[in-house]
């Protein structure tokens, strides 16, 4: 049987990536019950509030103040995927858009150029927990792409391509952000993003096995694409013969169908991240990805002139009131 698990690694605060791929992180927060402001109804005391990062009592304010999540900031140079599980987002943007979004929803926002966003995680339940999980992925774009026009665009849940696979007992359910599961297929990526070349190849993929399920993962559209697997959810997986465990992260072999196997215990759940590498220089610091050290000062500079078109709301982290409803304006 062919080694189908080329490396493992553990799953941190942020989890190890690929070219294409930039970053990918997984917020999980047990958040309490709301104040009137959306923010936590519990005491702040203790935390470094502005970089609260250490997860104190199962929750974080991250970078906000009042209510979590993060305020303005830049971006340059690549691509943020957002997708959401648990809670509601609010965005907003320099653009003007603004949106609401949460149960299964993703957002994906091309920066190019430049676009300065809020990502604000408001507390909506005051009688009740509010817990919130999400993935951002940070997907890298080619040099030609690195200064397009930003665009955003909402993947609403209901428009994402679900597939379920084996028995009713045992099935698997792939959900696609991004790459088609055979005939099924999600909206299509921003115009300009990589995932819009066909070539590129790639994919993000909730996968779901309930115990004891087993499907094949296909093969991809060639030997070029490179897939890491992570299991974030349940004991892991057997892959081929190998088993990687709970909390991992495996890069598998390039080119080839792959059988995955849950055992027979509880519910595996795995991100798949795929796609063809770029294959050019990263050159990064914070909020900005460009190929070398004078794009990214050339960043600074446009920032530090123009604020990559000014930012239009009144506070750098604007929530969009009581009403659960979700949303999208452009």
């Amino acid at each position: 049987m062919v080694d189908a698990v080329l490396d493992t690694a553990p799953l941190g605060a942020q989890w190890p990536t690929l070219d294409p791929f930039l970053f990918c992180a997984h917020h999980n927060d047990s958040y309490p019950r709301a104040n009137s402001a959306y923010g936590p109804a519990e005491s702040l005391r203790g935390r470094e509030i502005g970089s609260d990062f250490a997860g104190k009592d199962g929750w974080n304010m991250y970078h906000g103040t009042t209510v979590p999540g993060f305020p303005a900031h830049p971006h340059r140079g690549f691509e943020t995927v957002t997708y959401v599980r648990k809670g509601v987002i609010d965005h907003s943007d320099s653009l003007g858009a603004t949106a609401r979004f949460g149960a299964g929803d993703a957002q994906w926002v091309t920066a190019g150029r430049g676009i300065v966003h809020s990502e604000m995680f408001p507390l909506l339940d005051s009688d009740a927990p509010n817990p919130l999980e999400l993935f951002q992925i940070w997907l890298n774009l080619p040099a030609a792409d690195k200064m397009v026009d930003p665009y955003f665009t909402m993947l609403w849940a209901a428009d994402l391509a679900t597939r379920k696979f084996g028995s009713q007992m045992s099935s698997v359910t792939v959900t696609a952000i991004a790459g088609a599961i055979g005939d099924a297929i999600p909206p299509a990526p921003p115009p300009n993003s990589w995932a819009s070349h066909r070539d590129a190849d790639v994919a993000i993929w909730h996968l779901v096995f309930e115990p004891g399920a087993t499907w094949t993962l296909p093969a991809p559209q060639s030997a070029a694409t490179v897939r890491t697997l992570y299991c974030f959810v349940g004991p892991g997986l057997d892959i081929n013969g190998t088993g990687i465990g709970s909390s991992t992260a495996g890069v598998l072999a390039p080119g080839i169908p792959i059988c995955l196997t849950a055992g027979l215990s509880d519910r595996v759940e795995c991100l798949l991240l795929q796609g063809r590498p770029i294959g050019e220089p990263v050159a990064r610091y914070g909020p900005f990805v460009m190929n070398d050290r004078e794009g990214v000062e050339r960043a600074f500079s446009d920032y530090r002139r123009d604020g990559f078109g000014g930012w239009k709301w009144r506070t750098q982290d604007p929530v969009h009131g009581p009403d659960p409803t979700r949303f999208a304006h452009q």
